[in-house]
């Protein structure tokens, strides 16, 4: 009956909590790896000066026919 619900919906919501607990930790551990890599890596991550815009990127269109 109306109980299974109330102890159903309880249990999701403490499984649900846990698991977006969780995912926010691992996301916020993936973060701090990457930035510190950056931090200590400053070469690998420079900016090659102007950006590119999309049509310097893009190969021209040639078509078959």
């Amino acid at each position: 009956g109306v109980h299974r619900q109330i102890l159903f919906t309880s249990v999701g919501y403490f499984v649900g909590y846990q698991l977006v607990k969780r995912a926010e930790y691992v996301y916020a551990k993936v973060d701090r790896e990457l930035l510190e890599y950056i931090r200590h890596h400053p070469m690998d991550f420079r900016s090659a000066g102007e950006k590119k815009k999309i049509g310097q990127l893009l190969e021209d269109f040639h078509p078959v026919r």
